[in-house]
């Protein structure tokens, strides 16, 4: 079944081969309707009025929190809500490690990370000192598990925080975040561990209390919910000891005010909403949790594979194109993306433009990766629950006409 009737942008360009997925989704008809409707009857200032608009905002706010967190097998006061998931990454720098993290302190990511899970860490090693190390890839683009037991090994009561992409934005690689936490157990390393969840959010079904992991970062609009919205869940063990604390001051986050003192909310939930938060977004977000769920997150997920199997199977037909990331489809979810040779990836991703194909060309916010590599930029095809073969199909015939081009 397509689901491209859902989404009003493909009746608007109905020959669009939409790849940009995992750079951001398109929205369907239920979270414009639930965003709509929230403006058009309920919008008012949360929390902070006795006025029957207020008390309808203040509902569709906390209920369509709860759905969220609901939907990623969290706690309602384990979620804080952000704008995406790099300011959820950026939240857990300033909130928690900024408190926690010294001197020598190391901080292990991996070299397939994304921007969002490497500039915070380098800021904060400018600010308390801290060492930021890289964890190596095998030559298909997975993590080195042996130079990763080799590190636990070397840095050992060192390490405070590892942080870790799950699916990568750019290889494609699904990470085995259950077999990392198993080795971090086995070596007795006393660490919090993160999760950059933005490209698995939209594709996985998340249970965050199964996880094993203290925090995790998604995005919003990565997973079919509107721009501007987010979240960080956090362990609760973490917010009820204060371990975690708020990074952003003012508004609904405080209990009490005095002129020499602040007292927080005593609320887990609400601590960490500074100011009016966006409303309509979360509502939308909460709509776009619903739809997923109606189709079944397993579902999703396997529709997925087949996608990226299929994309695999014919961009190997093509000689030009050196695919990168795992060859093995069990190894990787959502994206293919590639090197055409001889052709810049800007090029490339022109040609398919004209043939209304979008994908997305360049270094993906991984440049370390695409330096260690020696790669200028790359192509990537990544694909949505609306995505069909016939998408890749027109890839494919596109990609076909780079080679007459580029002679």
């Amino acid at each position: 079944m397509s689901y491209k009737q859902d989404f009003p942008i493909f009746k608007t360009y109905p020959q669009l081969a939409y790849l940009d997925n995992s750079a951001t989704t398109q929205k369907p008809q239920a979270v414009l309707d639930a965003m709509n409707n929230y403006y058009a009857t309920s919008c008012a200032n949360v929390h902070r009025g006795v006025h029957l608009l207020s008390d309808l905002s203040t509902t569709a706010f906390d209920q369509s929190k709860e759905k969220i967190a609901t939907f990623f097998g969290a706690k309602n006061h384990e979620l804080i809500i952000t704008r995406n998931a790099t300011e959820a990454l950026n939240g857990i720098a300033y909130g928690w490690a900024s408190y926690n993290l010294h001197a020598e302190d190391v901080i292990l990511v991996s070299l397939m990370e994304h921007h969002a899970n490497i500039v915070p860490w380098q800021e904060l090693s400018k600010r308390n000192h801290t060492k930021l190390v890289f964890i190596n890839l095998t030559a298909d683009g997975q993590i080195d598990l042996a130079d990763f037991e080799n590190k636990l090994n070397t840095f050992k009561e060192k390490i405070k925080l590892v942080s870790l992409i799950h699916v990568s934005n750019t290889l494609g690689t699904l990470n085995p975040i259950g077999e990392i936490v198993t080795l971090i157990k086995k070596y007795k390393i006393n660490c919090r561990i993160a999760i950059d969840g933005a490209q698995s959010a939209p594709h996985l079904k998340i249970n965050f209390s199964k996880m094993g992991v203290d925090f995790y970062a998604f995005s919003g609009h990565k997973m079919l919910g509107p721009m501007g919205v987010g979240g960080l869940l956090v362990k609760e063990e973490l917010l009820q000891s204060e371990e975690m604390k708020p990074w952003l001051f003012g508004g609904g986050m405080i209990e009490s005010v005095y002129q020499d003192q602040t007292i927080f909310n005593s609320d887990l939930s609400e601590r960490f909403v500074a100011g009016t938060p966006d409303v309509a977004s979360v509502v939308g977000l909460a709509a776009a949790c619903d739809y997923l769920e109606k189709i079944g997150m397993d579902k999703i997920e396997d529709h997925e594979r087949q996608l990226t199997n299929y994309a695999l199977q014919e961009l190997s037909k093509i000689p030009e194109i050196k695919i990168i990331g795992p060859l093995d489809p069990e190894k990787r979810l959502s994206s293919v993306a590639f090197v055409y040779d001889g052709v810049h990836a800007h090029d490339v991703a022109q040609v398919l433009n004209q043939d209304e194909v979008a994908v997305r060309s360049g270094h993906h916010c991984t440049m370390p990766l695409h330096l260690s590599c020696g790669w200028v930029a790359t192509v990537r095809a990544s694909f949505s629950v609306y995505s069909t073969t016939e998408d890749i199909d027109k890839l494919i015939l596109a990609l076909k006409k780079v080679k007459t081009i580029f002679k």
